[in-house]
């Protein structure tokens, strides 16, 4: 009860899109050995318009696993990036 509106979303056309996408995002991931998480935080600092990236973390362990981001950003070539931005150009 009271989750109605979170159904309707994951169950919409464009929720599925959505969820699509992150399936999507989570195959590269993999094919990194990374986490889609990690993929994320190093997306985020791979782009030269960031000049840094903000954790939110609830426990030491997930800012550690955070932290590990930094060594996923050479991973992050132009074949992958260009593989995450076409995921992530779809709409919606």
């Amino acid at each position: 009860p009271g989750y109605e509106w979170l159904k309707e979303i994951f169950l919409s056309e464009k929720g599925q899109l959505r969820i699509e996408k992150v399936r999507q995002l989570t195959t590269i991931a993999e094919e990194l050995g990374t986490s889609i998480t990690l993929i994320a935080i190093a997306w985020c600092l791979k782009n030269p318009n960031v000049s840094s990236v903000i954790l939110g973390a609830s426990r030491s362990e997930q800012l550690k696993e955070n932290l590990t981001s930094l060594q996923v950003v050479d991973r992050l070539t132009e074949e992958v990036m260009g593989k995450i931005e076409a995921v992530l150009a779809r709409q919606p």
